[in-house]
């Protein structure tokens, strides 16, 4: 355990602004101090100095949200020979409902006292800039989404014949055929304000899904690098295999196949009642996590003969399609856990 390898635990409650945290005593778990630090670099230095002072002996970090506003300390830390454990998010106590930094800084060190298993974060490298690019190629995404909307609703209220022509079309003829409008050679203003609307709009969705495909490349750039042997499976292409490779980080982050199906939402809940025996999926996790695989099974299910073989012997066996979706995503959770957890194959 954790208690036995250190003397002191430093539990960090991280926010944007400022970083709380709480050292106590590995064998007690008792309070030894407590203070609070600005979140940058001189901040990060007052709390190492400060843990210089009062942490006479072996001591680890433990940091709620590694990943986001606790990423800065981590990585200040991990350069400086530090001891850094992740520590997930952190459950109210049922009979205390009381919550300020300072408790939460105090429960997240004594989380990690009793566990056998920890996980160290990743800070920088690849999987960072796969995860950056994720969010900028999800933002081009419903940017565009939101420019398509907003072009179909303006023909609907845009001067015949050319409402007549728009409508029918498909995206790319629709996207070609605004791009290709004249506002200046009509004399009516709210007509020539109309055109140039569309116009503008068509080329505003036209740039992003440039701006989306290019991004797409440097994912799959990235995501060969990092997990080319995701890439070889049915039904997995490079933005789930991104979205898989960010949720499960590293090797040794998720401690088992179990809780990566949990961390996935893909677990099976027990939900029997009388004589009906059945589960269900949980609707928790790594939302995101879960769309990839339900991504994937969508896939599958259309194109892959053993999954559609697998499906229909489930229904066979009197399960709904619903239920037979439930056991496949579990299933694949723990094929692709396995397959993250290898060492990747040189090419």
């Amino acid at each position: 355990m954790l208690a036995d390898e250190v003397d002191y635990v430093i539990g960090v409650d991280p926010h944007r602004d400022t970083h709380t945290f709480a050292v106590v005593e590995a064998g007690s778990g008792g309070l030894v101090f407590d203070g609070q630090v600005a979140a940058s670099v001189s901040g990060y230095l007052e709390a190492l100095r400060s843990a210089g002072t009062h942490v006479l002996g072996r001591r680890a970090w433990a940091i709620e949200g590694t990943g986001s506003y606790g990423a800065g300390l981590s990585r200040f830390l991990a350069e400086r020979g530090e001891l850094v454990v992740e520590v997930g998010r952190l459950r109210r106590q049922r009979r205390s409902q009381a919550k300020t930094d300072a408790l939460d800084a105090l429960r997240t060190a004594r989380s990690v006292l009793g566990e056998t298993r920890l996980a160290e974060p990743r800070v920088g490298g690849e999987r960072d800039g796969l995860r950056a690019l994720m969010v900028a190629r999800e933002s081009a995404l419903v940017a565009k989404k939101a420019c398509l909307c907003q072009l179909r609703a303006l023909i609907v209220t845009c001067p015949e014949p050319l409402r007549t022509e728009l409508a029918p079309l498909t995206r790319a003829r629709l996207l070609s055929r605004c791009v290709s409008l004249r506002p200046d050679r009509h004399k009516r203003e709210d007509w020539r304000a109309t055109l140039l609307a569309l116009r503008s709009l068509a080329a505003r969705a036209q740039a992003l899904t440039l701006e989306e495909r290019a991004l797409e490349r440097e994912i799959r750039t990235l995501v060969t690098q990092l997990a080319p042997q995701l890439l070889t499976e049915p039904g997995v292409g490079p933005i789930s295999a991104a979205q898989l490779v960010i949720s499960w980080s590293h090797p040794g982050r998720v401690r088992s196949e179990a809780a990566f199906a949990r961390l996935a939402g893909a677990a099976p809940i027990p939900a029997s009642s009388g004589q009906t025996i059945r589960y269900r999926l949980d609707r928790g996790g790594d939302r995101k996590l879960n769309r990839a695989l339900q991504t994937i099974i969508l896939t599958r299910r259309r194109q892959h003969p053993a999954t559609i073989a697998y499906i229909e012997r489930r229904r066979a066996e009197g399960k709904t399609r619903r239920e037979s979706v439930r056991c496949l995503k579990r299933y694949l959770a723990r094929h692709l856990y396995r397959l993250l957890e290898a060492e990747p194959k040189p090419a």
